[in-house]
């Protein structure tokens, strides 16, 4: 298993819902998403990601501390962290909050938008991700406030766009079975996005996702998460990933900002907390899985990393999870 699946698989991402949108000169809102102001649209969720695609138009993006930058017709921008942020013409002016301007569509079937001073139009497709929020996740901490991709150029932009409008398409007629299309197209557009800008760092950049990049630390890395339960020594990792022990450590180390083995240990935890929370496992079977010897050996590792007892930690989150969503199971 690569390790970009694997955290992908821990945080449980949710293709989410699209609605359409459209704007005219002057205007500008400020939007941040949640499940709290979105009702059913999220109740499944911890944390959303936003994303906008200018299907027409032109439009400035700004997050808190940060410099505006310009989105164009066929360009996404994403708001992976779901920091507070103002899009708009003219960003000068006072934001409208976007709960206060989105509606439901004239059919009752999604919502729209429709904001702004009747000159020049932007149309954009607005679209949501819903995943869970777990302390420690690597791919979770390693993304950027913003993430900008431009589907006016090469074969993924091709199919991104072509999706985009096809999703704006199936707005516009809400056909049966387009609510999971409209996710599923949702969850491959945010991967897509990630594997582009995987691609793009540069060669200096360090972080997780830079570690995937790397040959050898990729290959690291998916040795670590595809055999989890497995034993590890930096020795075995390192003959596996094709270096020498101490090249490996060296290497993963100023890349990813830990050494591997502290790595594994954390997300050993990771994914123990996933477990714990979405499955219905001992506590025994949990220890076997994630590469823990005894119980109790996973008890002190867990308690140490969260500051409580597993037991204790399953209760308490299982508990906000259903205060989050009572249906859930």
């Amino acid at each position: 298993m690569d390790a970009l699946s694997d955290a992908l698989r821990v945080v449980r991402l949710k293709g989410g819902v699209f609605l359409n949108a459209q704007f005219t000169a002057p205007w500008c809102l400020s939007s941040q998403a949640g499940p709290a102001d979105s009702g059913s649209l999220f109740e499944h969720s911890e944390h959303v990601v936003l994303y906008h695609y200018v299907a027409e138009g032109r439009l400035l993006a700004q997050t808190q501390g940060e410099n505006s930058i310009a989105i164009e017709t066929g360009e996404v921008v994403i708001f992976p962290r779901n920091n507070h942020h103002l899009l708009g013409s003219d960003l000068a002016l006072p934001p409208v909050p976007t709960r206060q301007i989105v509606r439901p569509a004239s059919d009752g079937r999604g919502w729209v938008i429709a904001h702004g001073g009747g000159g020049e139009l932007t149309r954009i497709v607005c679209g949501f991700l819903g995943c869970d929020r777990l302390d420690g996740n690597p791919l979770l901490e390693s993304l950027p406030s913003v993430l900008r991709f431009d589907a006016r150029t090469g074969s993924a932009g091709a199919w991104i766009r072509s999706s985009l409008e096809f999703a704006s398409g199936e707005l516009a007629a809400r056909r049966a079975g387009a609510d999971i299309v409209l996710a599923k197209l949702s969850e491959l557009l945010f991967i897509e996005v990630l594997r582009r800008y995987v691609d793009a760092l540069p060669d200096e950049q360090t972080g997780w996702l830079a570690g995937l990049k790397d040959p050898f630390v990729s290959r690291a890395l998916s040795l670590l998460h595809g055999q989890l339960s497995r034993q590890w020594t930096v020795d075995e990792l390192g003959s596996e990933a094709g270096l020498s022990r101490s090249a490996l450590a060296d290497r993963f180390t100023r890349l990813i900002g830990e050494p591997p083995m502290r790595y594994l240990g954390r997300w050993r935890i990771q994914v123990a907390a996933h477990q714990l929370r979405d499955t219905d496992a001992t506590l025994a079977q949990i220890a076997d899985n994630v590469g823990y010897g005894s119980e109790a050996a996973f008890s002190r590792a867990f308690k140490l990393a969260t500051g409580r007892p597993p037991a204790a930690w399953r209760k308490d989150n299982r508990r906000q999870s259903a205060a989050i969503s009572p249906d859930r199971a």
